[in-house]
């Protein structure tokens, strides 16, 4: 074979695309650490710390200076960071899960928080109005609900009627509702403080439920046990 022909069979070699067979196995391939690396970097962080209280397990996350999120009321310290990582949809290759001995490495704003959930589990009438939030995920009504259920303070109820009403949409108590029901915030956005029409309890979505919300509101004072529905 002369040389101008080995030319032209390499040449054909090179402009022959590649085959399906190839193409789904170059798919198949497990992602690089660099590739892992680089979605890593691509993505914010999420910092995280759990702690016991009265009300058993908490764990909240935060960045860029602003709450991520909040969850209570879990009986162990790997299950309150999980249903946090759940509830954020953040996976825990993007968490920085610190350990009680690391909360001193935590912002002045979280170590003063858990602080003061911790006081708040205990029945003190603990305001949170200060707290910073990461607002972004949600739609002008949704900001403007939790701005006016944050502004419910201990001891006081509001309904899902009433707080649409505050929010300038009356009518809207169940899209209320559904902004409550998504709530990352409880506790220092006091959704438990949001009832239904007629003074029942509504929803709660906190693990035990409305267990939850009757065991809050009687906390505050809010109601004597037994007389919601």
């Amino acid at each position: 074979m002369d040389a101008s022909e080995l030319s032209k069979r390499v040449e054909a070699r090179v402009r022959k695309p590649p085959r399906i067979i190839d193409m789904i196995s170059t798919m198949e391939r497990p992602i690089g650490r660099g590739a892992i690396a680089a979605r890593a970097a691509s993505k914010q962080e999420l910092s995280v710390v759990a702690f016991s209280t009265a009300l058993d397990w908490m764990a909240l996350g935060w960045d860029d200076d602003a709450l991520r999120g909040i969850v209570f009321g879990y009986p162990s310290q790997q299950r309150a960071e999980l249903a946090l990582s759940r509830s954020l949809q953040a996976p825990g290759q993007f968490c920085q899960f610190l350990s009680g001995g690391q909360l001193a490495q935590a912002p002045d704003w979280v170590r003063a928080l858990v602080d003061d959930l911790r006081r708040y589990a205990e029945g003190d009438p603990v305001n949170f109005a200060n707290v910073p939030l990461a607002l972004g995920h949600l739609t002008p009504f949704a900001r403007r609900v939790v701005s006016a259920c944050r502004r419910i303070g201990w001891g006081q109820v509001s309904s899902y009627g009433e707080l649409a009403a505050k929010c300038g949409s009356p009518g809207a108590a169940r899209a209320v509702g559904s902004v409550m029901a998504k709530n990352r915030y409880p506790l220092v956005v006091p959704c438990h403080r949001v009832l239904a029409a007629g003074g029942g309890l509504g929803g709660y979505s906190a693990p035990d439920g409305l267990r939850m919300k009757r065991r809050l509101l009687a906390m505050e004072n809010s109601i004597a046990n037994g007389s919601l529905r």
